[in-house]
């Protein structure tokens, strides 16, 4: 299991470490000649090394599968993730230009809605949309902003061009695995963070929690501030118990806040009731508040969308918000930025076709075995369809549920995903993956450097949810100045 870069080809895909057999890219190459000096046994005490940390750290997430909630360790690589800082200031920039341009987009589908009457976008993209709350017309929340957190991902194609593709503004979820997977590397390989000048991640709860007291109603320098949770059954429970923790903050569920007469938050403490500033929910719009959303959600706190629609409790992400994740609408966002930014995007999206266009859509039908064929508003990796790796039967199934529901599907075409080294059992061979910054918007903008990487473990696989198989690296973004 020494690594030899020579017998390893990544051909035909653009791989992030390695650039032909032999050669490592650039900033890289540090890192490749450290793992290459290291003989089968060390390896494998790395790997053993970073097994015993995730489960001494307790980092693990839950599957749900056959009605039971599964736990399982955290899927690790040991092998990291390189890019190049010169390379990341570009991206990060085209990350910060579409999240305000989508929180621009928000703001004006709730309030003004300029971009139908300026014929933009067609209207029926909004009418059918499934995340459109009526419930937040006409609120202003604090600078404009909806979504105050982000996580876009991001996928290269075989030339190496970073593009989006596909934008999570709801609750998006994986940042703590992002700085856990550092915290596992620093201990596997400490000597090559002395030696490296690889950019840091660990400030991302201080700047959550500047974000979040930014939106706090009453100015003061600590507000109360809690992270909302469905409880531990939830997949996303860890990161919900990580976050709190790092920031100092409470960690409840809905049963420990309360709406009163004065239409202000309350958390229920041994000392009394104690006023709550802001709320960093964890909860699906639906479950929010049992009086506006689904009357039968015991996860939400009665009264709460009044007690923000009167300015009362900052809630981030905002009720709403949601809107800009349907894949339908993400096929417009360079539109969207051309038209409130007066900008070209910086990072482009993937080419998306939208099978309620009568052309878009014999299209796809036609062509279901090269295409991957998403619907609008699942996540995790579910409900979609990989052409060319699917049976027939599959894709006979999937052409039905297109024609029944056009307004529902996307389709795009299978790129040719970037792959990095990764350890296989014995082997290293290289892996699909992709990439999820995660920017933070409130007064000021913050984008993590790197994101969560995720791979699929499959070989083949284009699929790097851990849901569905997958695992992650740590990403480095290394100043090659310094």
């Amino acid at each position: 299991m020494a690594i030899d870069w020579k017998r390893y080809d990544p051909t035909p895909f653009y791989d992030e470490l390695i650039e032909k057999p032999g050669r490592p890219r650039g900033p890289a190459s540090a890192l490749a000649e450290y793992l290459a000096s290291l003989d089968e046994g060390e390896i494998h005490s790395r790997k053993q090394a970073a097994d015993n940390a995730i489960l001494e750290m307790g980092i693990s997430f839950t599957v749900y599968t056959e009605g039971e909630n599964i736990d399982r360790a955290w899927p690790f690589d040991i092998i990291p993730r390189v890019i190049t800082r010169r390379e990341w200031d570009q991206v990060s920039a085209g990350l910060e230009q579409r999240l305000t341009a989508l929180n621009l987009f928000i703001d004006d589908i709730y309030n003004e809605q300029r971009i139908f009457q300026d014929k933009v976008i067609p209207r029926y993209v909004l009418n059918q949309s499934k995340n459109f709350r009526e419930q937040c017309v006409g609120i202003k929340p604090p600078q404009g902003v909806w979504a105050h957190i982000c996580g876009s991902d991001l996928v290269r194609d075989g030339n190496g061009q970073f593009f989006v593709l596909e934008d999570n503004l709801r609750v998006p979820s994986g940042v703590s695995y992002m700085l856990e997977n550092r915290q596992v590397t620093k201990r596997v390989f400490p000597e090559l963070f002395e030696n490296s000048s690889i950019l840091p991640v660990d400030e991302y709860p201080t700047q959550l929690f500047d974000m979040l007291a930014s939106i706090s109603p009453r100015p003061q320098d600590y507000p109360e501030i809690v992270v909302l949770t469905p409880g531990i059954y939830n997949s996303a429970y860890f990161e919900h118990s990580f976050l709190a923790q790092r920031m100092g903050a409470e960690l409840v569920e809905g049963a420990d806040l309360v709406v009163s007469d004065d239409d202000c938050v309350y958390m229920r403490t041994i000392d009394g009731l104690e006023r709550v500033d802001v709320i960093y929910r964890r909860i699906d719009d639906e479950f929010l508040d049992p009086e506006v959303f689904n009357p039968d959600s015991m996860l939400g706190v009665p009264g709460l969308m009044r007690a923000w629609r009167k300015g009362n409790v900052g809630l981030t992400n905002a009720p709403g918000a949601g809107v800009a994740d349907d894949k339908v609408m993400y096929a417009y966002v360079p539109d969207i930025i051309r038209y409130y930014l007066d900008q070209d995007p910086i990072i482009p999206n993937v080419p998306t076709y939208l099978c309620v266009n009568e052309k878009d859509r014999a299209y796809v039908l036609d062509h279901l075995d090269e295409l991957v064929v998403k619907p609008a508003n699942e996540s995790g990796g579910y409900g979609m369809l990989v052409g060319p790796h699917a049976t027939k039967k599959q894709r006979s199934e999937f052409a039905q549920l297109i024609k029944k529901d056009p307004r529902n599907y996307i389709a795009q075409p299978t790129l040719d995903l970037s792959v990095a080294p990764t350890l296989c059992g014995d082997e290293i061979e290289p892996r699909h993956l992709d990439l999820r910054p995660f920017i933070l918007q409130g007064v000021r903008t913050d984008v993590t450097a790197g994101g969560l990487t995720r791979v699929a473990m499959r070989k083949g696989s284009l699929v790097v949810n851990s849901s569905q198989g997958g695992g992650s690296k740590d990403t480095w973004i290394v100043d090659e100045e310094n």
